[in-house]
């Protein structure tokens, strides 16, 4: 039996309430999650499912010619707004905590436009407070997860346990990390003690996050004051910063073609829409990387993790396919784009049979041989 075996990544939008979450949805998704100006306005949190941007995609579409084409996806979640005291269960604290850990990744929003229509739920703008609220309250959540856990290491650690002791040590940084608001993907943790002893714990703060200016019209392409102080305030973190100017976005994916599109951006100096980027940038932050098959009846985009071998991206689209592999056949992407089909890139010597150490590099064009 066939096993579909995909990667997607799951992406969390998550900010204070009434900061342009729901309308950045429904610009990636082209759903309709409800968006008021009042808080909590999303309580249930809306999923969508977005395909993740790439001309390469286009491209081999175009040489092929095949009956249909599947591109990698994202899986969108509008999770509803936070606010102080999250962290003990105040408003939807509970319930917001609980759909962030289920996420590979935050795309945090703040608010970084003035308009005296919309209400901020603390009264002013100003989004490294906003930010710091949420990191706050997600830092607390972390400390109580640690906390509980260091109560059942230390027990083992007393007994002599070495590999208690070690987890023990490990949990003592994250704790005293957390207890003066460090997030745990900024602390100097060994990788190796990270996979061992971190990652198993989900902690919220440990998760990779884009931040997200939401900004007016007028700073969609250089961004203004606060975009700046972000940055600023972001760069130990070696967080990326995206400027998007949301509501803009939301009238851009009203227009109706392709051409009114275009216009609208390049009246706005933009060369695509920030949606895209934003995909774009979710999908890189988890080192996710692209590799293609090509034929007739299909051209489609598969999810892999970087540094994948060929068996185990193989094993993305069917645990037999890793199960049974025997040999992988592959070309780059820029020999296929430079040669157009694939008996030319025959003929040019550029198809490589690969065996169970390659490495798939981003790109690849690939044809699995396996035996079931």
């Amino acid at each position: 039996m066939y096993i579909y075996r995909n990667i997607f990544m799951k992406a969390g939008i998550v900010g204070l309430p009434n900061v342009g979450k729901s309308t950045l949805f429904n610009c990636l998704s082209n759903a309709k999650a409800q968006s008021a100006n009042f808080p909590f306005c999303t309580i249930e949190p809306n999923i969508g499912v977005v395909n993740v941007p790439d001309p390469r995609l286009e491209r081999l579409e175009s040489l092929v010619n095949p009956e249909r084409v599947m591109p990698a996806t994202v899986e969108i979640v509008d999770i509803a707004g936070l606010v102080r005291g999250a962290s003990k269960g105040e408003g939807l604290g509970n319930q917001f905590l609980s759909n962030i850990r289920e996420t590979d990744a935050i795309l945090h929003v703040l608010r970084c436009f003035d308009n005296d229509n919309i209400v901020h739920v603390d009264g002013s703008v100003d989004p490294i407070r906003d930010k710091e609220t949420i990191d706050l309250e997600l830092q607390l959540k972390d400390l109580e997860t640690v906390e509980k856990r260091l109560e059942k290491v230390s027990r083992a650690a007393r007994t002599g346990n070495k590999e208690a002791i070690k987890e023990q040590e490990v949990l003592d940084q994250v704790q005293k990390g957390l207890a003066t608001a460090t997030s745990v993907r900024a602390l100097a943790i060994a990788e190796d003690d990270r996979q061992a002893y971190v990652v198993s714990l989900q902690l919220l703060t440990d998760k990779p996050v884009l931040y997200v200016c939401n900004v007016d019209e007028s700073s969609a392409v250089k961004g203004n004051a606060y975009v700046d102080e972000v940055r600023k305030t972001v760069a130990p973190e070696g967080a990326e910063v995206l400027v998007l100017a949301v509501s803009t976005e939301a009238d851009i994916n009203e227009l109706e073609t392709y051409e009114e599109r275009q216009l609208f951006l390049d009246d706005l100096g933009l060369t695509e829409p920030g949606a895209a980027k934003l995909i774009r940038s979710a999908y890189a932050i988890l080192d996710l990387h692209t590799y293609f098959t090509a034929g007739e009846k299909e051209v489609r985009a598969w999810t892999m993790s970087q540094g994948f071998t060929a068996p185990q991206a193989a094993g993305v689209i069917h645990t037999d396919f890793e199960k049974g592999f025997i040999r992988a056949e592959v070309i780059s992407y820029n020999d296929y784009d430079q040669l157009e089909t694939e008996a030319k890139v025959k003929e040019a010597g550029k198809m490589r049979v690969e065996g169970k150490d390659y490495v798939v590099q981003d790109g690849d064009v690939m044809h699995f041989r396996f035996n079931v």
